[in-house]
């Protein structure tokens, strides 16, 4: 690996000049700011930020550090992490990145995020989910993206998923759905049961009978997935619909459902509507026709955690963020 003396050498300056180039460059003559560049460039060379805030360098540029509790691993969160990174970014900051893929991975990963001395850390999952903060984190300026503590002390960033669900009920009710199916995630997820109570709410609200909003939960993991064409068919007697509106945990069971019914030649929306959750990343472009979903607003999440810690706020609060019905097709 190229090291500051190595840029020096090729762009024949001293290694206040190199330095100066990558913290003040207006201090140099625009033709040795090229130079150096140069040198950069066809080195490869990497500045070793975390260096610099050992020497308590002054002038070091401040850095966010994301522990990603699953969320590379998936393409549905991803959107944040790159939210978190494009808002450092704009704000004259450094972010970095440490995957944990386990409960058993946390000290590994805890020790490899302490390593580089984060000036702020984000705490990510995929889905979601209660955590338990590890402990070592306690005392840093740290925030929840995703993702809820029983600690009261640190604030977290999440969809409003009692709200989208609420809304996105409440506009069916309005196109005049009234024999509505649910398929919702598994019932001991936290988005579930947000989610579920904001069905039943708008339904009530709407002078129903709760008894009409009939409402079922998919079991925990992948491989269950495929239960939708189990649990649609014996909601199709004949290839004959009991209901009007399929209202999905989210956009994948959406998309399971789309297969059955379109192989039944049951027309969307003609003969049913389809409602998702998500806007799955990949996905939600795929559907014929064009699925009707709800944003899980990963984008915002990311940016406003980031904020959280750039700007120095204090609060402990549970933010939600509104999760927008997006209209296509399928109703």
């Amino acid at each position: 690996m190229a090291s500051l003396k190595d840029v020096a050498k090729l762009a024949s300056v001293s290694l206040m000049t190199v330095s100066r180039a990558i913290n003040n460059p207006e201090q140099l003559r625009p033709e040795t700011y090229q130079r150096v560049m140069q040198a950069i460039d066809a080195l490869n060379y990497v500045p070793d930020f975390s260096a610099r805030k050992m020497r308590g360098n002054t002038t070091k540029t401040s850095t966010l550090g994301v522990l990603a509790f699953d969320t590379a691993t998936t393409p549905f969160s991803v959107e944040m992490l790159l939210s978190i990174e494009l808002t450092a970014r704009e704000c004259g900051w450094n972010s970095f990145l440490v995957n944990q893929t386990s409960a058993e991975d946390s000290e590994r990963a805890v020790n490899q995020l302490l390593s580089q001395r984060p000036d702020g850390i984000i705490f990510t999952t995929m889905g979601l989910r209660s955590i338990q903060i590890p402990a070592r984190l306690m005392d840093k300026k740290l925030v929840l993206a995703n993702c809820v503590s029983d600690n009261s002390d640190v604030a977290s960033y999440i969809p409003d998923d009692f709200l989208g669900q609420y809304q996105a009920i409440k506009r069916l009710i309005e196109c005049g759905y009234r024999r509505p199916l649910c398929f919702y995630l598994p019932e001991n997820t936290l988005a579930a049961q947000a989610r579920r109570a904001g069905a039943e709410k708008a339904w009530q609200d709407a002078g129903l009978p709760l008894s009409d909003l009939r409402q079922e939960h998919m079991i925990w993991g992948d491989e269950h997935y495929p239960d939708v064409v189990t649990l649609l068919n014996a909601h199709c007697p004949n290839d004959k619909l009991d209901f009007d509106i399929l209202v999905c945990g989210n956009d994948r069971i959406a998309f399971l459902a789309y297969q059955v019914l379109l192989a039944k030649g049951i027309k969307i929306p003609q003969q049913v509507g389809v409602l998702g959750y998500d806007n799955m990343v990949g996905i939600g472009g795929l559907f014929l026709p064009p699925l009707t979903t709800v944003q899980l607003p990963h984008d915002e999440i990311g940016r406003a955690a980031a904020l959280h810690l750039i700007q120095g706020r204090t609060d402990s609060e549970i933010h939600k963020i509104p999760c927008p019905l997006l209209e296509r097709s399928s109703l």
